[in-house]
């Protein structure tokens, strides 16, 4: 596990950083990139897509609470089960990176920096950041690796 943890630590350092820019250089207003990205400064007190984004501000201690219990989890699940299945490591590096890059916003700040921001013509996908980005390319390759262990034989199951 530990040959692997550079991946999780990279993922945190880039995020911290990228949001550390956005904060300085995006404050005024959105940055037209492209016809289909943006670079727009939003601060989400909720989780992803906004979920409760508009409660009373009970949700960031309970955000809080799940990261570490997520983080904790993996980290037990890594530590028992060992590095068998490198697909599976390295998405849980992933998903463990963006999960403390999205812990330190919110233990630091009291809510998560987004700032990506894709659309088509007027419509706007929900704004993010590297961490939901690494977050989301684990939980796809979690699903690619259930997927190839399901339709491995028997034989072949790590």
């Amino acid at each position: 596990m530990l040959r692997y943890l550079w991946i999780a630590v990279a993922v945190l350092g880039l995020d911290q950083w990228s949001k550390a820019e956005a904060v300085r250089y995006l404050s005024p207003g959105p940055v037209h990139v492209t016809g289909f990205l943006n670079l727009a400064l939003v601060y989400n007190r909720g989780a992803a897509f906004g979920f409760l984004s508009n409660a009373s501000g009970w949700q960031n201690a309970f955000f809080i609470a799940v990261a570490v219990a997520i983080i904790a989890g993996i980290v037990a699940f890594l530590v028992r089960r060992g590095p068998r299945d490198r697909l599976m490591v390295v998405a849980l590096m992933l998903v463990l990176g963006g999960a403390a890059g999205n812990l330190a916003d919110r233990m630091r700040l009291g809510e998560v920096v987004d700032f990506i921001d894709f659309h088509i013509g007027s419509w706007h996908w929900y704004t993010f950041n590297l961490a939901d980005s690494a977050i989301t390319v684990g939980a796809v390759l979690l699903a690619i690796d259930a997927w190839i262990s399901r339709r491995a034989p028997a034989s072949d199951k790590r």
